[in-house]
């Protein structure tokens, strides 16, 4: 497995030295693996010590929480591996005044022992410290009582809190206290789609197939209790969240704090999928969200996957959840948009040829069917142009042109009356559904051409070829390419040109179409000897060529697709 990094050995210590490169107020104690607030006070004015950590692997946790408002000390075992009672003690050492020492510990046995004893060792040496044992993992309230559960990501927010209590001053047992209730009003639960990988470890220490999930798992790459096939978001938000309510207890009107975290290897945007998903569930419950965060908080290394967590709150909760702290890695206040919908201004009125008129009839007779010609085109060849721009692209063209045919049969009727008005329908149409560059290129030609046939009320063929050319020309002018230059371009220039120049020659316009259409293939499949010099694919230099350009063989498909309409009456 490739990581960026030098030796596995060193892997904590050098990660340590990088979090602190970005956190003024942090620095590392001495030779231990631990990072301390760097801004405290003489030990005689301290308030009480917030200390976390436990094995690394779990970042921004646990060095990222350090900092005024949250935590006082993280200290940071070996992957995954409890740290030692020494490095605890250090900790504790180095940052507890005569206020003490409180430390929130995940309920893992390393972590529970070695925490533990620094703690008793520490008494011995007349530092009052308490602890708190976060055990927030639900999934496995059938198998094991509280007491026995694993501590996983919603010990973030318990670091929060405890963190900002101890900020306003209040004594040790009143910060234990507070910590506890927090910790006892708190559930999570979790999923993975894949297992994780050690830095040094070849492989994983489970795989799953692609028709598996893992639900309930810990923060330790270890296995979950239950594998499952994979569900739709909605379905596994409802799964998770339902767990939670169930051991929470949670009724109609009550108020919760929401927190998806990522397990390592979750892009946001799917964690912010889970979030609507879960804020929605809730919602639906009855519940009151007061406050919600996604991200990645609290991480597997590179898992896949995610949990939600659920913290009961009250007035006294939210108020030390939205105490400011320096802790880099802490997402904010966590806010809740209650209403994420305004309405649309409303868009100019589109004028609408006379359906009644002879001509209005006529044109749209002939436009319609032009129209589902080409939408039914794009829409059949979308895997050969997913296909195409996978090797040469983003791999989203075949999608966006599936989406423009679906765009293209929605146009009203009405809109088709007059070839102008045609043309700014379709233009409006496929502005709105063609995503990335091609949206807008076919946007701009069609408004370019329907303002070129406006002038005429019965354009002829010659109208519409230089209104094509015009079309052409305003891709040419938005987007800086040129022939040669392995775009849609190399099918769209030798297709208005052949066109124009046929019928200049006294060939129909279906004949002239027809030559169009075999220059623009021709076009397209030279495409694949091409150098990209502009889009997406000239990132990719000559590993593009021997490809044809996505864009280019979609032109000569519509193109195509047109040929039983041009000259027909």
């Amino acid at each position: 497995m490739k990581k960026l990094i030098n030796n596995p050995a060193d892997v904590v210590r050098e990660m340590l030295e990088g979090i602190a490169r970005q956190a003024p107020n942090v620095a590392i104690l001495g030779d231990e693996n631990v990072l301390v607030r760097r801004d405290q006070n003489e030990s005689t004015d301290r308030t009480v010590a917030v200390i976390s950590g436990g094995g690394s692997g779990h970042e921004p946790a646990h060095g990222g929480y350090v900092g005024a408002g949250m935590l006082s000390a993280a200290v940071c075992g070996q992957v995954f591996t409890s740290p030692s009672t020494d490095a605890v003690l250090a900790a504790i050492r180095a940052t507890a005044g005569p206020s003490g020492a409180l430390l929130i510990v995940k309920n893992y046995t390393g972590d529970r022992l070695n925490f533990g004893l620094a703690a008793e060792l520490a008494r011995s040496e007349n530092i009052p410290v308490e602890v708190v044992i976060v055990a927030d993992d639900v999934s496995l309230r059938h198998q094991a009582g509280r007491s026995q559960r694993r501590g996983i990501a919603g010990t973030v927010l318990i670091h929060k809190i405890a963190g900002a209590a101890a900020a306003r001053g209040l004594a040790l047992d009143e910060v234990a206290t507070i910590a506890r209730d927090a910790a006892g009003r708190l559930g999570t639960m979790g999923v993975a789609l894949d297992g994780c990988t050690l830095p040094g470890i070849d492989k994983s220490g489970f795989v799953l197939a692609d028709d598996e999930i893992e639900l309930g798992l810990g923060i330790h790459g270890e296995k979950g209790v239950e594998r499952t096939k994979p569900m739709p978001v909605d379905q596994l938000a409802d799964t998770l969240v339902s767990n939670i309510v169930d051991d929470l207890h949670l009724k109609s009107g009550e108020r919760v704090a929401l927190l998806v975290n990522g397990l390592g290897a979750t892009p946001q945007m799917e964690l912010d999928i889970v979030l609507r998903a879960a804020h929605d569930n809730l919602a639906r419950r009855d519940m009151r969200i007061e406050r919600a965060w996604a991200g990645t908080l609290l991480s597997a290394l590179n898992m896949p996957g995610c949990s939600i967590s659920l913290l009961r709150v009250d007035d006294a909760t939210l108020d030390l959840l939205d105490a400011p702290t320096q802790a880099h890695a802490w997402p904010g206040s966590g806010a809740v948009n209650r209403a994420i919908h305004i309405d649309v201004t409303a868009e100019p009125p589109t004028l609408e040829a006379d359906a009644e008129s002879e001509s209005a009839r006529g044109w749209g007779e002939r436009i319609r069917p032009a129209l589902e010609s080409v939408a039914n085109a794009l829409i059949a060849n979308e895997p050969r142009l997913t296909e195409l721009d996978s090797l040469a692209g983003d791999g989203d063209l075949g999608a966006s042109m599936k989406r423009a045919g679906q765009a293209m049969l929605d146009v009203p009727p009405g809109a088709l009356g007059a070839p102008d008005r045609a043309l700014s329908a379709l233009s409006a149409a496929l502005r709105k559904a063609i995503a990335g560059s091609s949206g807008p290129f076919y946007a701009t030609a069609l408004m370019r051409a329907a303002r070129h046939l406006s002038a005429s009320v019965e354009p002829d063929a010659k109208d519409w070829a230089l209104a094509f050319r015009e079309a052409v020309q305003s891709i040419s002018d938005l987007g800086g390419a040129k022939a040669g230059d392995r775009t849609m371009l190399d099918a769209l220039l030798p297709a208005a040109n052949t066109f124009a120049e046929a019928l200049n020659a006294g060939k129909s316009a279906q004949d002239a179409w027809v030559a169009a259409v075999s220059a623009a293939r021709k076009g397209a499949e030279d495409t694949a000897n091409m150098m990209p010099r502009v889009g997406r694919a000239s990132y990719l230099g000559a590993r593009a060529v021997g490809v044809p350009d996505g864009g280019a063989v979609a032109v000569a498909l519509w193109l195509d697709a047109l040929k039983q309409q041009i000259g027909a009456r």
